[in-house]
């Protein structure tokens, strides 16, 4: 049988080291599909419940491997489909390569069913390279672009082939003008500043007495050469939520998350410190940033188009952080005077205190937080955590501890919902060895989650290590836009938009063969996460919380307090037990700090 171009799309993309497709079938792949079967045991393909699923399994695929993730769908609605998890990869600056069918090339441009315009639709996901295939001879370049191009500047590419097209007889492009011919191969290249711009952020550096460190994603392969740094500034650090796993809580000088899902001594550290140093990070919110003008600035990214954007620094260093950072390293003074280490380590005792004081407040009927604390002291050293969008992710943020060696994740300048279970089934792919718990909302689970279980359900059976532990707060309120709501605008809960049905997570875990754990008393909670860590299957842990505990944020400004207060004025439904709620966490606080 002659080679189909559905046939070379795969040999070729194996060529480039893809193992693992996640997608969703259609008649407008079909010729993808056989060509993928014909492959045999070359690839490994993820069949998930929805397109968008898939998306953000490449995503994730892409952030917990380093490869390039790769997703599948087919013509019209299943290629639309898959732009929120390729919007999320985009966001987040993550290699995913995109493979779509279309309708047949003599029908394009007939409002043919299922025929979309693909390069407008991923024209700005995708904007980087969306590649059209419309002659076999074509086929060869376009792969080899979409890959190279997705892998070297880390971004979304696309590549769409009219179902006809598919079944054609692979053709090399003939040696004649007007044909060209590509190869494989792409590695990263070391790109580290000039001398003479090292030195000056070396100048910088080394006048502070008050240095504090971001660290985000971007320095993902960098930890070592990170610490080396702030251990010779002797400075502290706060961690954007996406590098939550660069650098492990431990530490005395680490100060965890910032922003609003951050903790108080990363607020401590922005606003004493008098020299900013960032790393890798596209943290947004500059609110929570050192003042314009407090402190000196020097910033290291790969991306250029990422500096000074945040914070006007005064140095602004074009590389990969590691790279810079070892180069930087020799250039740098040793600071004798540990002080400001020890004001860090101070801060951090003091909030470490505070969370296991609000942990333990009594909530009707469990505490979010606690669920989080029982679960902090027995996380595995090899654990890979996700966690979805919604007040989930403030407790992820805060009162889970990284250790070295440990992993998590999230959808992070997307901050979209639904992508904790995904995120978790692309890790247990990629890590089969190593234990995965997710952390989702009951609004999350509702509007995807749960019908991703069914994929755990059918896959399961692959993985060496099964432990594989999805938590679901059920509090059937959709709490972070509630709270949003009370803090942020002063309005009461909208009962029509924010209380969702009350689903038993659980019991639809053993419907489809996987174990469920129910706990509505936080005495439980040890034992549950002591018998789902143990389990001999995946595990659906479904705790009844609490929606009147706020996600409070590390600090609160006078706006927000007026905001919160007028909300008690224009009558909230739960007003009693937002305001017996919202005042336990604070005089938690407060005794914290006595």
């Amino acid at each position: 049988m002659a080679q189909t171009v559905g046939d070379y799309v795969w040999e070729r993309l194996h060529e480039w080291g893809v193992r693992r497709i996640f997608g969703y079938p259609g008649d407008g792949i079909n010729g993808l599909l056989g060509g993928l079967d014909r492959a045999g045991d070359k690839f490994d393909f993820v069949q998930a419940r929805h397109e968008e699923m898939a998306a953000f399994m490449a995503s994730a695929h892409a952030k917990f491997t380093g490869e390039l993730g790769v997703c599948l769908a087919t013509s019209g609605p299943g290629a639309s489909h898959l732009l929120t998890g390729l919007y999320d990869a985009r966001m987040d600056h993550m290699p995913v390569l995109a493979i779509v069918g279309q309708q047949a090339r003599t029908a394009v441009g007939a409002h043919y069913q299922q025929e979309l315009d693909m390069t407008s639709m991923f024209k700005d996901v995708a904007g980087a390279f969306t590649g059209y295939a419309m002659a076999p001879a074509q086929v060869r370049h376009l792969i080899d672009r979409a890959v190279r191009i997705a892998l070297g500047q880390r971004r979304v590419t696309a590549l769409v082939f009219p179902n006809d097209l598919q079944e054609l007889e692979m053709e090399q492009p003939p040696r004649s003008h007007g044909a060209v011919f590509s190869g494989v191969g792409w590695s990263a290249p070391r790109v580290v500043p000039e001398p003479t711009d090292l030195q000056r952020a070396a100048d910088v550096l080394n006048s502070g007495e008050k240095v504090a460190m971001l660290v985000g994603a971007g320095a993902g392969n960098a930890a070592d050469a990170v610490i080396a740094v702030a251990d010779k500034l002797g400075a502290g650090s706060a961690k954007a939520l996406l590098g939550k796993d660069v650098l492990p809580d431990d530490l005395p000088w680490v100060t965890g998350s910032i922003g609003l899902l951050g903790t108080k001594p990363s607020w401590n550290l922005m606003m004493e410190c008098d020299t900013l140093l960032m790393l890798g990070s596209g943290f947004p919110y500059s609110e929570f940033l050192p003042k314009e003008g407090q402190a000196r600035g020097v910033q290291v990214d790969i991306d250029p188009g990422m500096l000074s954007i945040r914070y006007p620094m005064e140095v602004n260093l074009t590389g990969d952080v590691r790279s810079t950072l070892e180069a930087l390293l020799p250039l740098l003074e040793e600071k004798t005077d540990r002080s400001w280490r020890e004001d860090i380590a101070e801060w951090n005792e003091d909030w470490r205190k505070t969370l296991h004081d609000r942990a333990m407040v009594d909530a009707n009927p469990v505490n979010p937080q606690r669920v989080f604390t029982e679960l902090n002291t027995r996380l595995p050293d090899d654990v890979i955590l996700t966690s979805d969008s919604g007040s989930c992710a403030n407790w992820y943020a805060r009162d889970l501890m990284m250790r070295r060696g440990m992993r998590g994740s999230l959808s992070g300048g997307l901050a979209s919902m639904g992508a904790g279970v995904p995120y978790a089934i692309a890790a247990k792919f990629a890590h089969p060895t190593r234990p995965v718990i997710a952390s989702v909302g009951d609004g999350a689970m509702q509007m995807n989650n749960m019908a991703e279980l069914i994929t755990v359900s059918k896959y399961w059976h692959k993985w060496a290590d099964p432990r594989f532990i999805v938590l679901v707060l059920n509090n059937e309120d959709l709490n972070q836009v509630t709270w949003e709501q009370r803090v942020m605008e002063g309005n009461p809960k909208f009962e029509a938009t924010q209380t969702i049905p009350d689903v038993p997570y659980h019991r639809f875990a053993e419907l489809i063969g996987l174990r469920g754990i129910y706990v509505d008393d936080p005495a439980e909670l040890g034992d549950a996460w002591d018998q789902a860590l143990a389990s001999d299957r995946p595990v659906v842990v479904e705790v009844k919380t609490d929606p009147e505990v706020p996600p409070l944020p590390p600090h609160i400004t006078l706006e927000q307090a007026k905001a919160f207060t007028s909300m008690f004025f224009k009558g909230d439904p739960n007003q009693g037990s937002v305001l017996k709620g919202s005042a336990k966490q604070v005089l938690a606080n407060v005794f914290a700090k006595d």
